[in-house]
C-alpha cells in the first residue's frame, strides 16, 4: 500500500504518468479495495474522522483513465465510465429494483437498498436501510444500522481533496427528505426529523436548556433534531433563515429501537 500511495500522489502531481500501465493498475487496485471495503475514504480515530486524501485522489484519477462504454443490464442500457456493483447475493445485500450502486462503493452485509443510488467511494455499514429515492454521494460514510428514509440526500465530495465527506455514524435515523451536505457529521444514535437541512454553515441550536446554544457542522450523539428557523437582519429587512433545532436526547438506558420509538412519540417528531 505504501508503494501504491506514493504512486497515486506522484500521478496526482503529474498527470502524464497516467499513460504508464503500472500507474493505471495501481489506481484500479485502490478502487477495487474500496469496492471490497478493505480501505475507505475516511476513518474514525480518537473520536475524530481522518480523511485519506490519497484514496480520494485515486478516485478522481480513476475517472481520467476510464473510457466511456455501453453496459447492458437487460432491459436497461447505461453509457458511463464506471461499472455497476454485482454479486449482491454473495455480498448479502438486498437490492430492490431500481436501486443502483456504482463499483467502488462498499455495501456491508445486511444492507437493504430500496430504489436508491450509491456513488463511488461511498461506504454503507452493516444492517443499514437506504430507503426509496435516497442518495448516498461519492465518499460519504454511513455507519451500521442506520435508516436513511425516503428522499434523503447524503451529499458527496471529491474535490477539494482535503474536504471531509458527510459522516453518518452508527444507529442514526435520518427522516424523510433530509439533506446533509458539506462534510456535516451526524454522531451516533442521532435522530433527524423530516426535512432537516444541514450544511457546514447551518446553525444548529440546542434549545433543551434555559438558553439556546448554537454550533455548526456536528449533530451530537443521540440528539433529536427538527427543522426550525431564526430571524436574521439583512439590508432589505428581517427574514427567517432555516436552522436545525436540538429538542431532546434519546435515552441511553433503553434499547435503541425502543428509545427511537419513544423519542419520536415523546417529541412528536415527523419522519
Amino acid at each position: 500500500m505504501e508503494d501504491c500511495k506514493k504512486t497515486i500522489k506522484q500521478a496526482w502531481e503529474n498527470r502524464k504518468l497516467l499513460k504508464d500501465k503500472n500507474v493505471r493498475d495501481c489506481i484500479r487496485e485502490v478502487i477495487d479495495l474500496l469496492d471490497k471495503g478493505k480501505i475507505r475514504i475516511a476513518s474514525p480515530a480518537n473520536n475524530k474522522w481522518v480523511v485519506n486524501e490519497w484514496v480520494k485522489k485515486a478516485v478522481v484519477l480513476y475517472f481520467s483513465i476510464q473510457e466511456m462504454k455501453v453496459s447492458i443490464n437487460s432491459p436497461f442500457e447505461f453509457y458511463d465510465k464506471i461499472d455497476l456493483k454485482k454479486d449482491f447475493k454473495k455480498l448479502g445485500v438486498r437490492v430492490v429494483p431500481h436501486a443502483v450502486a456504482r463499483y467502488g462503493s462498499y455495501l456491508a452485509k445486511g444492507v437493504v437498498l430500496m430504489p436508491s443510488y450509491i456513488n463511488i467511494g461511498a461506504r454503507v455499514g452493516e444492517g443499514t436501510m437506504v430507503d426509496t429515492w435516497a442518495t448516498v454521494g461519492s465518499c460519504a460514510q454511513v455507519g451500521k444500522n442506520v435508516h436513511l428514509s425516503g428522499g434523503v440526500g447524503i451529499g458527496g465530495v471529491l474535490e477539494p481533496i482535503q474536504a471531509k465527506p458527510v459522516i453518518v455514524e452508527d444507529n442514526c435515523f435520518i427522516g424523510s427528505r433530509c439533506i446533509i451536505v458539506e462534510g456535516v457529521r451526524i454522531e451516533k444514535a442521532a435522530v433527524l426529523g423530516a426535512n432537516v437541512v444541514l450544511t457546514k454553515s447551518t446553525r444548529i441550536i440546542d434549545v433543551t436548556g434555559r438558553e439556546p446554544v448554537s454550533s455548526k457542522g456536528i449533530i451530537p450523539s443521540a440528539s433529536i433534531v427538527i427543522p426550525g428557523s431564526y430571524t436574521k437582519e439583512f439590508s432589505a429587512g428581517k427574514f427567517q433563515v432555516p436552522c436545525a433545532l436540538i429538542i431532546g436526547k434519546r435515552k441511553k438506558s433503553t434499547d435503541l429501537k425502543t428509545s427511537l420509538n419513544n423519542a419520536l412519540r415523546e417529541f412528536n417528531v415527523v419522519v
